[in-house]
């Protein structure tokens, strides 16, 4: 009886949970879209009270060929299986399950629309997938910086386990990614490839001379000479005939490439190039029989990547045999964190083009836009040039929304964040993209509970919010407890179905203009 209705469970978009009567004595609610059979044993992601687990209903105890670490759960009087395993959503369990069922391991996306969802929580991810719908985007889902491990005491482990988990919860059989994103150094590939990731997001923004665009003629050659021609593998002149010529990309786009232009390209990325060339090489041979794929991040430095520079980063990186599926190069404008782009649009549309184009001429990756949070206009800009294949990575924006239910349910424990959160700005902004002033959010007591609400669409609240995660999820009480995170993942639970609404129409948002 049991095993005929779960077969006969149908598959639902919204994954709405389905009650289940496993036997007189024992009744609980399942997502219908997690329901899985594999040589007649079923898994499936099920919750009790706010938790949730894995539960296998064995019929061919010798066909599982895992070792789970499970509860078995005794119900004597059903007689068409075993037993029952009732297991946590832990690494152990889901590295087993992982064995079983291809579909939830994360895999390189290649050339594909792609959209990266950073869940700084963990609780955000089954709404991640299922704000998709139809979109022809793929998903990155297993998305952390080493920066927001940092801040939020996670491991890397804990970030797949809740992408894993959700993957399986929602039935998504699509293929999806895993961003170790901001790499620095090789320790960091080593962390993040262990725990299974397989994009692996370099950031050389530590060798990029951000004062290359202000230097004399003077400077500039002084530097061109102690450059370290060795281990770039190349020369002055070499590098002169190679781009010291008119430079067309397509049929509408010349590349001004002059000496000067040149110089800086060179001092701006020079070192750069090599840092990354460092990081792929050991990627690549220690990591061999890894499933991979890299993206190379220059967003997160003072000055813009022009479009003759970009052509030089890519050639270069060409030039070495550096592969990569992704550029983020330093954009026109300003794409500060958790806001809308601020800049001439117009103006960022037509360099974009061009970006676009020089991409279009080497044809082996596609652009990336980092801080892509809330970047409306920019979505509408890029969604209206035709051939544009894109990854848009975000990451605070969950948090925020996050945040927003907290508001919605628990006004008053929000108004204990957002102050601790303006105390905290001035400090926590120096690292990020941000131009916040706490003058203009007022103590969180003079705002009524459905003013807090309002609070969102507020660009000064909003990266006061933003930057302050870290504490947030990490401060403790005398006690020992934490301050906000407990009581923070506890509301979340209880209110799964608003989360879930909050960041499916938010997403949405992001994803309309392309589609």
């Amino acid at each position: 009886m049991l095993l005929n209705e779960l077969k006969n469970i149908p598959a639902s978009d919204l994954n709405e949970l389905v009650e289940l009567q496993l036997a007189d004595e024992y009744s609980i609610y399942i997502y219908p879209n997690s329901v899985k059979e594999l040589n007649d044993n079923f898994f499936f992601i099920a919750k009790e009270l706010d938790e949730k687990f894995l539960l296998v209903v064995v019929k061919n105890p010798g066909e599982l060929n895992v070792n789970f670490y499970c509860e078995r759960v005794n119900l004597p009087h059903v007689k068409d299986f075993e037993y029952l395993l009732k297991c946590t959503l832990n690494t152990h369990n889901r590295i087993q399950v992982q064995k079983l069922f291809e579909f939830i391991n994360p895999r390189s996306l290649g050339l594909v629309d792609s959209l990266g969802f950073g869940d700084r929580i963990g609780l955000a991810n089954a709404a991640h997938i299922r704000s998709l719908g139809k979109s022809r985007f793929r998903p990155v889902l297993a998305q952390q910086s080493i920066r927001e491990l940092t801040r939020t005491q996670r491991t890397p482990q804990e970030v797949m386990d809740a992408a894993v988990w959700a993957v399986f919860q929602e039935g998504y059989d699509k293929p999806w990614g895993s961003d170790a994103d901001h790499l620095k150094t090789t320790s960091d590939i080593d962390l993040m490839a262990r725990a299974g990731f397989n994009m692996f997001t370099f950031d050389p923004g530590d060798y990029v001379d951000n004062e290359a665009d202000s230097y004399s003629l003077y400077e500039l050659d002084g530097k061109v000479t102690e450059f370290n021609w060795t281990a770039l593998n190349d020369g002055w002149e070499n590098i002169r005939g190679r781009y010291l010529k008119e430079i067309r990309i397509g049929d509408n786009v010349s590349l001004p490439s002059d000496e000067q232009s040149l110089k800086r390209a060179l001092i701006k990325y020079g070192n750069a190039i090599m840092h990354i060339e460092r990081l792929y090489s050991y990627l690549s041979v220690q990591y061999n029989e890894h499933d991979y794929e890299v993206e190379i991040s220059v967003d997160e430095t003072e000055s813009v990547t022009s479009p003759f520079e970009h052509y030089f980063l890519a050639n270069e990186l060409n030039r070495l045999g550096v592969k990569f599926v992704s550029l983020a190069p330093r954009f026109i404008g300003d794409f500060e964190k958790g806001i809308d782009y601020k800049g001439d649009i117009n103006l960022f549309k037509e360099e974009y083009k061009k970006h676009l184009a020089i991409v279009k001429h080497f044809g082996n990756y596609k652009i990336s836009l980092h801080s892509g949070s809330d970047k409306f206009t920019v979505y509408k800009a890029i969604g209206e040039i035709e051939g544009a294949v894109t990854h848009v990575k975000t990451a605070g924006t969950s948090y925020l929304e996050a945040l927003k239910v907290i508001a919605a349910n628990e006004p008053d424990e929000f108004r204990e964040i957002l102050n601790l959160s303006r105390s905290l700005y001035e400090k926590e902004k120096k690292t990020y993209h941000v131009s916040a002033m706490s003058e203009n959010v007022k103590d969180a007591n003079e705002y009524s509970n459905e003013e807090l609400l309002d609070l969102f669409e507020l660009n000064d609240a909003r990266q006061i919010l933003h930057v302050a995660f870290g504490k947030i999820l990490t401060e403790k009480n005398k006690s020992g407890g934490f301050l906000f995170k407990t009581k923070l993942i506890e509301c979340l639970k209880q209110n799964e179905e608003t989360h879930y609404k909050f960041l499916i129409n938010h997403f949405n948002n992001h994803l309309a203009p392309f589609n």
